[in-house]
This record gives C-alpha cells, sequence and structure tokens, in this order.
C-alpha cells in the first residue's frame, strides 16, 4: 500500500506506460522476420536480433535508432553478407515509421493525469530512457506534455539516474512514486532505493524487460492507469 503522505514527486514511465509503443516494435520486427525468410526461420531471426541488440546496447543504447541499426547489423549476418540494397532500404523504412507512431495515450491516462494536476498536491514528471529528440516528439505528439511540470530522458534507468531525478527536484527516494510498466527499469529499482512504486503491466512485454516480479511493502499493482486515483485519494 502506497503511503500518500510520504509522496513529494510522482514520475511517469512514457512507452507503454502512457501511450503503446511495443506493439509497433513487434509489428516491424514481424515484417523483419518475412524479410530474412530467404536466409532464416523466424525464430531465428528473432533468437539473432536479439543477441545482436543485447551486445549494441552497452554502445548505442535505446530507442528507435539503435533498433534500426541493429536490424541491418543482424540482416548482414543472418543473410551471410548476401541482403541487398534493396532489402536494407525497406529496413531503415521500417525504423523510420517506429519515429512516427502517434503516441496516442491509453485508456484512463488523459483522465488520471488531469485529475492529478489539478489536485496539484504532487509534481508530475515524465522519467523515460531512450533516444532524446524520438522521446521528447513522442511526449509532444501524445498531447499529454501541459499535464506534467517536467520530463527527464536518461541512457538508462540506473540507480544513479533516480538519484538525480529526485535530487533535481528538491526530494529523495523516500518520498519517490514510480509509475511504469516495467519491473526491471520502473519497478525494482525503485523499491531497492527506499522508494514506492506502482506497477501498471502492459499486455505488450519487450523482451529485454521482463524479468521476475517481487512483492514488497511499498509496492501497488494496479489494472488500469486511472485506478492510481483512489489510491492517492484523488477525486476524478
Amino acid at each position: 500500500m502506497i503511503d500518500v503522505e510520504k509522496i513529494k514527486l510522482i514520475a511517469f514511465d512514457a512507452d507503454d506506460t502512457l501511450w503503446d509503443c511495443q506493439s509497433h516494435f513487434d509489428e516491424a520486427e514481424r515484417q523483419y522476420s518475412s524479410m530474412l525468410a530467404p536466409w532464416a526461420s523466424e525464430d531465428d531471426v528473432r533468437e539473432s536480433l536479439f543477441a545482436t541488440e543485447t551486445k549494441n546496447m552497452p554502445l548505442l543504447g535505446y530507442g528507435c535508432k539503435a533498433f534500426t541499426l541493429s536490424l541491418i547489423e543482424n540482416a548482414v549476418k543472418v543473410s551471410g553478407d548476401q541482403i541487398g540494397a534493396a532489402e536494407i532500404r525497406r529496413i531503415l523504412e521500417l525504423g523510420r515509421r517506429l519515429l512516427t507512431i502517434d503516441a496516442t495515450p491509453l485508456p484512463g491516462v488523459e483522465t488520471t493525469l488531469t485529475a492529478l494536476r489539478a489536485d496539484g498536491r504532487w509534481p508530475l514528471v515524465v522519467f523515460t530512457k531512450g533516444e532524446l529528440l524520438d522521446q521528447q516528439l513522442k511526449l509532444k505528439r501524445s498531447g499529454l506534455a501541459p499535464l506534467f511540470q517536467g520530463c527527464v530522458i536518461v541512457s538508462d534507468k540506473t540507480p544513479e539516474a533516480y538519484l538525480d531525478l529526485c535530487s533535481r527536484y528538491g526530494t529523495d527516494m523516500e518520498h519517490l512514486l514510480m509509475v511504469g510498466n516495467s519491473f526491471k527499469s520502473d519497478i525494482a529499482p525503485v523499491l531497492r532505493l527506499g522508494g514506492w512504486a506502482v506497477h501498471v503491466p502492459f499486455e505488450h512485454e519487450w523482451r529485454h524487460e521482463m524479468t521476475e516480479t517481487f512483492d514488497h511493502a511499498h509496492l501497488a499493482t494496479i489494472e488500469q492507469m486511472v485506478d492510481l486515483l483512489p489510491m492517492l485519494k484523488v477525486a476524478r
């Protein structure tokens, strides 16, 4: 159960918490596997891509551009250097489309944020990882930006990044509430640092974010974003 009296800052993850993102990547990966069908099965393509992304993350980080570079590198590897320019162009187009997803707010998100902003007890910030411009543009396209007091985009959600977030807004971890869909990135680090967390699982989960969940005294799990309002004693 969340101790409302201790909360001084509420941070929200972006992708798959505020809007659907992963389903677009899943569809891109499906089309990509179809392109590489002459050289490998869908399962083999996906496994090879996962390994390539994992290898590249320390250098490329997260986001559409990193994903696209991994798609191209993996296509060259899987095809044994046989893939042609036309197919590379199609892969680039898959990545480009990911940069323009509509970022329509998930059900209940706008209602919840509007009520929290009107209540006025806590600053609301977006705290997300990924490529700077891509995340900024998605937030703008979503129409949700005016409901937040700030947006912090980091290369990864490390413990240091969470501590820096709190410092930026003049508080500390024991007064932070993090709301997100990824237990690995949004929930577990906050709980380990002494903060509070609300897990909002999403139907699509990126394989790199899959992890075991656990119970915790500072954790609540909700099915939809509007469930956050009664938990924080906020009127709709």
